[in-house]
């Protein structure tokens, strides 16, 4: 990413309040008179986004909120993946509290790009007032201002509170702030904003993403899956929508992006589509038609091994770190088809030897493979997403056939064309199929912690929890735990964590509680 500038917002340290930029961050009154600035300030937003700080020091960034933080938490806080080592023992396990690493940093970093997003959206405003820049222009940087502070808040919204399915979004949701706070005056109408409901949030959400699908261009000229357009927008409120199991949204949001047509769905805003190869959205990361919105990375911006999506799920003989192992339980699943691409060109095996021994022989995630440069984009929305949420909504009001042929385009992408495991006629569970067929689909992709919240209360697919994991005592060394022949179940010695339990949510992190008066008695309980 070129030109990177962060705003100057005033505020020194999260041990006062959270921590809401860099310290060598230009002022925001100078920034939003010259319109050259503010573009750099748009791109040092994404930068926000892409890196962040780590226990307030932005030189050892962990690629919170956005880079690879988020889809690393994410996965460990499911189970389609296997921690090995100590460095997601917190997350894995659910041990964590409001002073552990990894939900505070998310918290810090995910306010950090929100109070951003605020100040451009509020300097934007003033500029086209000056006549600095046009209204238009003023529009669009805005627009995409509030796609990510409305990612931003859909973010903390199903770390930090229950979800909208308990009780239609009645229960405590995040501070949902919109104002910029740099100035003495503004941090104390910001520490006014509680944290309202889960529906309040879901509401300024969407009001955030219509204003963005407005007034943002369906093909941004730069760097169209780095930037929001009208199509990240379009594809967000699906998932929004999904969330909150309004099935009639998601498919009305869809159908802008192309999903109700009778097969060969391609968006008629910028050309979206599912491409023939399932590995090619990965290969070519920073430029390819799958891909909606992605966060960039490089070897120049991307702070630290700690950060790197390909360091962090990579194997060892890679040159990756081998923290995490796919489950062999979904490596197995009855679900996941022999023949199925994505198996072979997704996943990789670790080949090593101790002491002459196999060791550690597991499968490992292979979507981020650039071990060198640690450049691989962090994928947050992709057109195959798209599909399936609009998949899962027709099979949920009973349109089966639409919902066959949306979950068939993502399934037989994946097969090779001799592959007997082509389907003529619908599952029997079409929305079981379709919950199977994002589990294979978005492996490594953050997606799994998404889909056991918002489903967990439902009677029929739902997890009551979080589910019973695997450890790394339950592997064998030599990988026969992985046999798709005879497909053999592991047993987790990890138990579940019922829903009821105060564990399923992260804490508030203990500086935002002691230093904010609003928030002091708003801790999730248990914590």
């Amino acid at each position: 990413m070129a030109g990177l500038l962060a705003i100057g917002l005033g505020v020194a340290s999260c041990s006062k309040y959270t921590e809401l930029a860099p310290k060598n961050a230009m002022p925001a009154e100078t920034v939003f008179n010259d319109s050259a600035t503010i573009e750099l300030a748009l791109n040092g937003m994404y930068n926000t986004a892409a890196i962040g700080s780590y226990n307030d020091d932005y030189s050892a960034g962990r690629g919170y909120p956005f880079g690879a933080a988020s889809i690393e938490q994410a996965e460990m806080r499911g189970e389609d993946m296997v921690n090995l080592a100590t460095f997601y023992e917190i997350t894995y396990k659910a041990t964590y509290s409001p002073t552990s690493a990894n939900n505070v940093n998310m918290w810090v970093n995910l306010y950090a790009l929100i109070n951003q997003a605020n100040t451009l959206i509020d300097g934007v405003r003033k500029a086209a007032g000056k006549g600095v820049i046009s209204q238009a222009k003023a529009a669009q940087i805005e627009g995409e201002a509030r796609f990510m502070r409305a990612l931003a808040h859909h973010e903390a919204v199903i770390n930090f509170s229950r979800p909208y399915a308990d009780g239609a979004g009645s229960k405590v949701g995040v501070p949902y702030r919109d104002l910029p706070v740099s100035t003495p005056e503004e941090i104390q109408a910001a520490m006014k904003i509680g944290r309202g409901t889960v529906a309040e949030d879901y509401t300024k959400i969407l009001a955030d993403l219509d204003y963005a699908e407005t007034n943002l261009p369906a093909t941004p000229k730069v760097k169209d899956i780095a930037r929001a357009g009208k199509g990240a927008a379009i594809a967000l409120k699906t998932r929004v929508k999904l969330h909150m199991g309004d099935w009639a949204g998601v498919i009305a949001e869809a159908t802008k992006l192309g999903t109700a047509s009778a097969g060969n769905f391609v968006s008629p805003i910028n050309g979206y589509k599912l491409l023939p190869s399932p590995d090619e959205p990965f290969v070519k990361y920073d430029n390819n038609k799958e891909s909606i919105f992605s966060v960039a990375q490089s070897a120049a911006t991307n702070p630290n091994t700690n950060a790197a999506l390909a360091s962090m799920f990579g194997p060892a003989d890679k040159s990756g770190r081998g923290l995490v192992a796919t489950s062999p339980n979904l490596y197995n699943a009855s679900f996941w088809v022999s023949d199925d691409l994505r198996r072979s060109m997704l996943q990789v095996k670790q080949l090593t030897v101790k002491s002459g021994k196999p060791s550690q022989n597991f499968y490992f995630n292979y979507k981020y493979r650039d071990y060198l440069n640690k450049a691989d984009w962090a994928p947050i929305i992709r057109y195959a997403e798209v599909i399936l949420n609009a998949a899962e909504a027709y099979a949920r009001t009973g349109n089966t056939a639409q919902a066959f042929l949306l979950f068939n385009a993502v399934r037989n992408r994946a097969l090779p064309p001799t592959s007997t495991n082509f389907l003529t006629t619908p599952p029997a569970d079409m929305v079981l199929a379709i919950l199977n067929e994002r589990r294979i689909e978005f492996a490594g992709e953050g997606r799994r912690w998404p889909d056991i919240t918002r489903l967990v209360m439902d009677p029929v697919y739902g997890t009551s929890g979080i589910p019973a994991k695997i450890l790394l005592t339950d592997l064998k060394d030599d990988g026969s735990n992985y046999d798709i022949v005879n497909r053999p179940v592991t047993n987790s010695k990890f138990g579940k964590i019922d829903y009821s339990d105060f564990r399923f949510i992260w804490p508030l992190p203990s500086t935002e509680i002691l230093s904010n008066p609003t928030l002091k008695d708003a801790q999730n309980p248990g914590y």
